[in-house]
């Protein structure tokens, strides 16, 4: 054998030609290595997963622990000036010769083939992947020391596979030093030297290794990286030292396994090392035959393993792989689980192969693989308590992944799960765990579970959860953490019905603390709205409440809401609470509250969360809360006619108020409707009564007698309210009720007693001194409290006979209103005035001195005490005289010498004058009248006059003497002078019709009066409806009048029509009254004179009418008032702006924003519109208007080209002919649209789109519209002929400069995007060659059409023509030629001229023919009768297999009337599907076969082909409608004839004994059917009862089937036993005892069928499973040992009632 050294000369020499002949494919040899490697992978890492790949695919010695260790060095010990060396140690049994010769070549792996040995590796290239980061690396295994190189050997021109020995650098002694000197080198040894800019990425990745590597290798126990350099500071590489074990490992089937591994990872960086276990999952899985490939077609089993992490996993990158091929991918499935399979990798290594059939299948098994591993962990033990398989749960697929494949696993596993049993319910709390399936599983919200834990906590029994109607879910599981979860089963909530249940059926009402009872108000509270509202939670008794007995009772909230036992109350105040309820009890007969009881009221307001649940108790319950104000009010509507509750009533209040639980104003206005029990025991509640106190000992009764005031309704108080009571523990002394209703309810006496509003009889006669006392103490009562005195009764006092007073000595009575208080201050005017009437005083002698303490009260009654009360009384007698007649001059005279008097003794005679200068005795011009507003007459009331009908005093009735009392007329009223009687002026001011055509200064006068008086109104009313003003226009009313102003009044020249006030008439001081002016309606402000010019000048406008005049005179005024303060305001400059007044050449007016001042620049683009250009011709404005351009301007008109543009788009109009717009034209249009388009924000109108949407634009194929024009793009490829391009030979070009405009009006500027156009004109072309040039351009592009595109195909013929078609006529290929009269098929015309998959992206075309092509093909054949070749019929049913599914089965259901039989010649035929069968049973097959000539049965290829197995295809066969032949039969028994020789045998003989009836007997028993014993007994006795004819003679069966054409067809055939159930008999053919095992199994057969068809005849689906069991325990002749291993095989067994029907029924055995 040779050494490795000459093992390494001799490859050299060899293979390589070394030291020979050069090797003629060596360059391409190495190219293709080259190539390889570094397309294989993507990453530099890769070449780490090859190695650790290769390590776990080697051999080891049994009793070592498999182990690999990286170590990276900046040591050059290969002396190729490497900045780093990788080196790996690996302690496996090393490198053989055939491991040699397999490295030294491409494709050549020595694992090839060894799936099912626990290889892992396959392309035989892993190693040549050091490449990427090392240009030489070396190997040390089993004495060979070799090394490879990148670069090609000078030798032999190869790279890679070319080993060379080397004898140093590095030695072993070098690779020791790496290694430590103080431990046995490993076995293998590879040293990579890093490529320089290759080692920061290695070292990245040896740093990024994930610890979970070693997690499903088999092998490699242990992996280590470091980094060593001699100066340790130096290294940056993050060493990590990985060990695996495994636990345990319990075997639960012989397909599957689990065990625990520990996998334990201690960084460099960590003093502490890592952990994690992961619960591991094995399980085989047969492979199907669809799934296997050529790389696994030797391996017949799957095997998946799944690892959960039960703590966090280890982690060193920043991704968790989820999809290991033993060594990890790098694909996050977002699963928190790990898959591990032999899956097909990519060559990348990366991913897996998604679209690979084989992973695909391991991928079906996945879901299976999971739930097996999922249910074992959540069963595993019975100890584990429930709460810890909560953690089990975290490994669902919650979480969608990235990848489609692997979120149909995911919902596969859901979909599976979903069938389990495998969430706990709450009975598991009693110690027994019990699994149900999600859907049989509901959640109950946390709040609920709190109050169920408390509850239990307190001892109530609460375990029967899940009996109101389904299942509900552990509480260790019904957490918000786990909602994802759950959600992801499908476990919901349970619904509104069950809460009502559970509590209902609970003690959780009373059976609880207040703190739970609250607890559950308050889950209802906060979730009524979403959840209870409505629902049967309304009937169940939930509410607590005080019934009137004082127990506690319970009301449903549908009973609150209602009120059907009364309204549930709660005290609105804490400590109002037991008040409440005793009270409550003591109004038991009328009042309809109940209270909740006080502990829960307590325990509601300690609660945090009072709030809400007061609310709902309000809101929803409809609990009302009451103060004990609130309560008082509610219980007073109650208490009705009855006393004694009125009397309780009132102690309550009385109470209530003494604890001050009501305030004071609240018991005012509960007494204004208390119920209150008169003298007679009727109880009065009318709000409008009134009390007196009891008339014993009142003094009402003492001054009065009777009850003054019963007419109104005034009541007098029972004797009840005196007495002492005791009410709910409170007492009440004596009167102390009587006081309270004194303080609250106004029980009345005089002085507080409110008198009648009528007169009172006392008065009308005189009282005695008390009682005339007594009366004034009670009105000075009410005057002190304020209290409205009555006026009746006021009046009959002020006016009855009962007041002692003295008239000029003598004693007498008088009313008080007639007599005065006598004062010596003024007794000389008593004297004075006697003369005119005499004055009656009172008695003060008769009442004494203390009359003088009620002067107010007298005073009030009437009563007279100052002198000047005493001259009103003599003015009033006057006036009285003055109302029956007029007064004389002389009595006036008098009158007036009298005030004269009493003005030289007293200050002011105010009184009398008061008195006396209101009445009517004074003559005046405007007859009698009173003094005031009368005027003396002078010359200052000339002009007055004119305006004014002043009353002016008769002085020729009272003569000059009048005149000496002008200051007594002035004191009475009289206006002497006009001193500013602008007001009196006014008062009597003339009508309207009185003052036109006013003299200047009477109009002057009329300013002054406006401007002084207080209240001009009147006077400005009257003017304005006068035509009082001298205008331009003559008189007019002031509301039409303008007040010229110097500084804007030529606003008012602009127009003709103001009439403007004649200042020379009035003289420049009319200026100073522009107040008034304004007042009268005069226009003297700018902005109302503006509002009037532009009210005319829309006027004007509207009718067209401003003239040229008006228009320049309308500018210079502009122009004139332009900077001054006056300029034009924003109203009048809108208007302006706005109303259409400048006339154009349209011929119409316009705004000035909606003219143009026409310049030389307009003329382009003048010929293709109708622009507005103001008229400027001579006929109009003429040239003068171009001199207010600035003004123009000023006022909106456009003046420049760039600021006209915006009018083009609407005004735009083209010539009827397209050939008359010019060139110049159409440029000029786009550079109008450039201006337009620079405002980003900017976008054309949609009717000038519409506008240039006709076809004006001049292209290489005619006049087309912008939106179907391209601009030419030399780089297209294109041709500018091949379609709609703009003519630049017409336009130059200078049209390329407007890309953008061209655009925003259509046109495709980019020929990519022009594309579809393009399309559209494709059908004008006929030229192949450019269509195929169109067509690779639209293929380039990526086209696609439109719904509205034109699709045609060009389909050219021999002849150089050829024509256009639609795409639904074409297919890409025709792999079997079938479909060359039917579709045209593209690959033979496109082929290599244009993408193929062009046709099928854009036009839709198919690739092959559709599933209708197939069906329109195979209706051609069975109309034309054509024989199919086995190729033709094998290419049909292989497409229709690989399409199958519901739809194809219909469609081929419908379309297919025949199907294909096998004619026996080359070709097939098609026949009638409802005459041909499928062969479901052979021996019928057989029959008709050999008895007919004609084919019956389906075709079906032979041999059979992988892709078209029989089976699928009879499957497909019957879906379509072809009958089997089983069921389409009709089995006829032939009758016996009378002379067949029949003889009577033993049942046992017959082969019907014990063991026959003990197999069915545990059949009846233990299969699925699971009879009892009595039925079991009943279904077999019928066998007991047999009689057994036996017979030499054949017995026989008919067939016949039924062709559609009416035909039959009839065989026979030996059936051998037949039992007539109708006679109990049954006949069987002697069967030959010489006769071979065929004919016994064909006896046992029928002698099965026909005892299981006997006896299950009503059971067919069982039928064939007691029919096996019989034939196999009947071949066996019933061999009691054999029938019981048979029986126990099957789990099949009889009981004890079963064996004692066998004794009976034969006993001797």
């Amino acid at each position: 054998m040779a050494t490795p050294k000459e093992h390494i000369e001799l490859i050299r020499k060899t293979k390589f030609s070394i030291g020979g002949k050069p090797n003629p494919l060596s360059e391409d040899l190495h190219q293709a290595v080259r190539n390889l490697s570094a397309e294989l992978y993507t990453k530099d890492v890769h070449f780490l997963m090859e190695l650790i790949q290769n390590a776990e695919d080697n051999e080891y010695f049994e009793g070592l622990d498999p182990s690999l260790e990286f170590v990276i060095t900046s040591r050059d010990i290969t002396a190729t000036g490497a900045p780093a060396t990788l080196l790996m140690f690996n302690n496996e049994k090393g490198f053989s010769s055939k491991n040699i010769d397999s490295i030294c070549s491409v494709g050549r792996s020595t694992k090839k083939g060894n799936r099912r040995r626990g290889y892992i590796g396959e392309k035989g290239i892993g190693f040549k992947s050091v490449f990427l980061i090392s240009a030489q690396p070396y190997i040390f295994s089993n004495g060979y020391q070799i090394r490879f190189n990148e670069a090609p050997c000078p030798h032999c021109g190869l790279g890679y596979i070319v080993p060379e020995w080397i004898e140093e650098n590095p030695t072993l002694d070098d690779i020791i030093k790496v290694y430590g000197s103080g431990s046995v080198l490993p076995t293998t040894v590879i040293v990579l030297p890093l490529k320089p800019d290759k080692v920061k990425p290695v070292k990245q990745q040896l740093s990024s290794v994930e610890p979970e590597v070693l997690l499903f290798l088999s092998k490699i126990k242990r992996l280590s990286i470091r980094e060593d350099n001699e100066d340790p500071r130096l290294n940056t590489v993050s060493g990590i030292a990985i060990t695996s074990e495994t636990n345990f490992v319990t075997r639960k089937n012989i397909d599957a396994e689990s065990y625990t591994l520990l996998l334990s990872a201690e960084e460099s960086s960590d003093k502490v090392g890592n952990e994690c276990s992961y619960h591991i999952w094995k399980q085989k899985f047969p492979v199907r035959q669809e799934n296997k490939v050529e790389r696994r077609m030797d391996v017949e089993e799957l095997v998946i393993t799944l690892a959960f992490p039960t703590e966090e996993r280890l982690q060193r990158g920043m991704k968790l792989p989820g999809v290991y091929a033993f060594l990890p991918t790098e694909m996050v499935t977002n699963f928190p689980f790990i898959i591990q399979a032999d899956f097909v990798l990519s060559s990348s290594r990366e991913t897996i192969l998604l679209d690979n059939k084989w992973n695909q299948g391991i991928l079906d098994c996945v879901p299976s693989a999971f739930v097996n591993a999922f249910i074992s962990l959540v069963k595993m033990t019975d100890e584990a308590p429930v709460s810890s398989l909560c953690r089990m749960f975290n490994f669902l697929p919650v979480n969608s992944s990235t990848y489609k494949n692997f979120n149909g696993v995911r919902e596969t596993i859901r979909s599976k799960l979903v069938d389990e049993d495998i969430l706990p319910s709450d009975e598991s709390c009693t110690g027994q765990k019990f699994f149900h399936k999600p859907g049989e599983v509901g959640r109950i919200m946390p709040a609920f579970w709190d109050i169920v834990e408390k509850a239990r906590k307190e001892g109530l029994d609460l375990y029967n959860l899940s009996s109101h109607g389904i299942y509900i879910l552990h509480s260790s599981f019904d957490m918000i953490e786990y909602d994802n979860i759950l959600d992801f089963l499908g476990v919901g909530y349970v619904n509104n019905v069950w809460y009502a249940k559970c509590i209902k059926s609970s003690n959780l009402v009373l059976g609880v603390s207040e703190g739970v009872y609250l607890d559950l108000l308050l889950f209802l509270a906060e979730n009524w709205n979403n959840i209870f509202h409505c629902t049967s939670i309304m009937n169940v008794p939930i509410l607590k409440y005080v019934d009137h007995s004082g127990c506690v009772s319970l009301c449903s909230i549908k009973e609150s809401t209602q009120h059907s036992l009364g309204t549930i109350c709660q005290s609105w105040q804490f400590h109002h609470i037991s008040w409440l309820i005793d009270w409550n009890r003591e109004f038991s007969g009328v009042a309809n509250r109940f209270f909740l009881p006080e502990s829960t009221q307590n325990a509601i307001y300690s609660c945090l969360k009072k709030e809400t649940i007061l609310q709902w108790l309000q809101n929803q319950a409809q609990v009302s809360p009451l103060s004990v104000n609130n309560y008082a009010a509610a219980v007073i509507d109650l208490i009705g006619g009855k006393p004694k509750l009125a009397i309780t009533y009132a102690h309550f209040l009385y109470h209530s108020f003494l604890k001050e639980f009501v305030t004071s104003s609240q018991v005012d206005n509960l007494c204004t409707k208390l119920p209150l029990v008169d003298n007679y025991g009727n109880v009065n509640a009318n709000t409008e009564r009134k009390i007196l106190v009891p008339s014993n000992g009142s003094k009402w009764n003492s001054l009065v007698g009777s009850n003054p005031l019963k007419a109104d309704g005034h009541i007098e108080l029972g004797e009840e309210y005196l007495h002492p009571r005791t009410f709910a523990g409170q007492f009440t002394p004596e009167e102390k009720l009587l006081e309270f209703l004194g303080s609250h309810v106004a029980v009345l006496d005089i002085p507080s007693l409110c008198p009648p509003n009528a007169a009172i009889p006392a008065v009308t006669s005189p009282l005695t001194k008390e009682n005339t006392f007594l009366l004034l103490e009670w009105i000075q009562y009410m005057k002190n409290r304020g209290t409205p005195i009555p006026e009746r009764f006021l009046t009959s006092i002020k006016n009855g006979n009962w007041l002692r007073v003295t008239i000029n000595g003598f004693s007498g009575y008088k009313p008080p209103a007639q007599s005065f208080f006598h004062s010596f201050s003024w007794g000389d005017v008593l004297q004075n005035g006697s003369v005119f009437v005499d004055i009656p005083l009172i008695d003060q002698s008769f009442y004494g001195e203390k009359i003088s303490n009620y002067k107010a009260e007298l005073k009030t009654i009437g009563v007279m005490f100052k002198y000047g009360e005493a001259c009103q009384f003599i003015g009033h007698h006057l006036m009285r005289l003055a109302s029956s007649s007029t007064l004389s001059k002389d009595r006036v005279l008098s009158i007036l010498g009298f005030i004269k008097y009493l003005r030289t003794k007293y200050p002011q005679p105010d009184e009398f004058i008061r008195s006396i200068k209101e009445g009517r005795w004074l003559k005046t011009s405007h007859g009698y009248r009173s003094p005031v507003g009368a005027v003396l007459f002078d010359d200052e009331w000339k002009t007055a006059i004119q305006l004014s009908d002043v009353p002016l005093i008769d002085q020729e009735f009272y003569g000059d003497e009048i005149l000496g009392f002008k200051v007594e007329l002035g004191l009475l009223g009289v206006v002497v002078g006009f001193s500013r009687c602008h007001q009196l002026v006014i008062e009597n001011l003339k009508q309207s019709s009185h003052l036109t055509s006013l003299k200047a200064d009477a109009f002057i006068l009329s300013l002054e009066c406006m401007k002084h008086a207080k209240s001009p109104g009147r006077l400005v009313s009257t003017l304005r409806d006068a035509k009082c003003l001298k205008t331009n226009h003559g008189y007019i009313l002031p509301s039409a009048c303008f007040l010229f102003n110097q500084e804007w009044g030529c606003l008012l020249e602009v127009f003709s029509c103001f009439p403007i006030i004649d200042h020379s008439y009035y003289g420049s001081n009319i200026s100073c009254y522009e107040n008034e002016l304004k007042r009268l309606g005069v226009v003297v402000d700018f902005d109302v004179a503006v509002k009037s010019v532009i009210i005319c000048f829309r006027q004007r406008a509207s009718s067209s009418s401003v003239t040229k005049d008006n228009v320049f005179s309308l500018l210079s005024c502009y122009r004139q008032l332009k900077g001054t303060s006056y300029k034009f305001p924003s109203d009048l400059n809108k208007c302006v702006h706005e109303v259409k007044w400048l006339r154009t050449r349209l011929g119409d007016f316009r705004s000035p924003k909606g003219c143009i001042l026409f310049g030389p620049e307009w003329e382009s683009i003048a010929s293709i519109s109708l622009l507005p250009f103001i008229d400027d011709s001579d006929n109009y404005y003429g040239k003068d208007i171009h001199e207010y351009r600035d003004e123009l301007k000023s006022i909106g008109v456009v003046v420049e080209f760039k600021s006209g543009v915006k009018f083009v788009p609407s005004c735009l109009c083209f010539p009827r002919s397209a050939g008359l717009i010019t060139p110049r034209s159409a440029l000029s249009l786009l550079k109008c649209l450039r201006i337009l388009l620079e405002d980003k924000n900017y976008s054309l109108p949609e009717e000038f789109l519409s506008k240039v949407s006709i076809k004006w634009l001049k292209t290489y194929v005619g006049y087309m519209s912008p939106g179907n024009c391209l601009l030419f793009d030399e780089s297209s490829d294109l041709k500018p002929t091949d379609g709609p391009f703009i003519d630049e030979g017409f336009y130059g070009s200078e049209i390329r400069m407007y890309t953008k405009e061209l655009s925003s009006i259509g046109v495709t500027v980019d020929a990519k995007k022009g594309s579809t156009l393009l399309a559209s004109h494709l059908d004008m072309h006929s030229d192949f060659a450019s269509i195929i040039r169109i067509y690779n351009f639209l293929e380039k592009v990526k086209w696609l059409p439109d719904n509205e595109a034109k699709q045609l195909i060009w389909i050219p013929d021999e002849n150089g023509n050829g024509r256009w078609v639609e795409p639904d006529e074409c297919v890409l290929h025709d792999k079997y030629g079938l479909f060359g009269l039917q579709l045209n098929v593209l690959e033979k015309h496109y082929k290599n001229k244009v993408p193929l998959q062009f046709f099928s992206g854009a036009f839709g075309v198919k690739s092959n023919p559709s599933l209708d092509d197939y069906c329109r093909l195979w209706i051609g054949w069975e109309t034309s009768g054509h024989r199919l070749s086995n190729v033709e019929c094998c290419a049909f049913w292989w497409f229709v297999m690989r399409h199958k599914n519901s739809k194809t089965v219909q469609m081929l259901s419908e379309s297919l009337g025949k199907v294909p039989v096998d004619s026996g010649l080359d070709t097939i035929m098609l026949l009638d599907k409802n005459d041909v069968f499928i062969a479901d049973d052979l021996h019928l097959k057989d029959l008709f076969v050999r008895s007919f000539s004609r084919p019956l049965f389906v075709w079906y290829p032979q041999p059979s082909l992988p892709f078209l197995p029989q089976t699928m295809l009879f499957e497909l066969y019957t879906k379509i409608g072809v009958r089997e032949i089983s069921k389409s039969v009709q089995k006829k028994e032939l009758s016996l004839t009378n002379g067949l020789e029949l003889k009577q045998i033993n049942l046992g003989d017959a082969m019907i004994g014990k063991g026959l009836l003990r197999l069915i007997l545990g059949f009846l028993a233990c299969s699925s059917m699971k009879l009892e014993a009595d039925r079991r007994h009943e279904a077999v006795q019928p066998l007991l009862n047999l009689t057994v004819l036996e017979t030499s003679e054949p017995i026989e069966v008919g067939y016949t089937l039924l062709l559609s054409s009416g035909e039959t067809h009839e065989v026979r055939a030996s059936r051998m036993v037949r039992w007539d159930k109708a006679s109990s008999k049954v006949f069987i053919q002697k069967m030959d005892e010489s006769a071979g095992e065929k004919d016994r199994l064909e006896y046992a057969t029928y002698f099965s069928e026909t005892i299981a068809e006997g006896l299950l005849w009503e059971k067919e689906d069982q039928i064939s499973s007691l029919s096996e069991l019989i034939k196999l325990a009947f071949i066996l002749k019933f061999d009691e040992d054999a029938v019981g291993f048979l029986m126990k095989s099957k789990n099949l067994q009889v009981f004890v009632e079963d064996e004692e029907f066998l004794s009976a029924a034969f006993p001797n055995e």
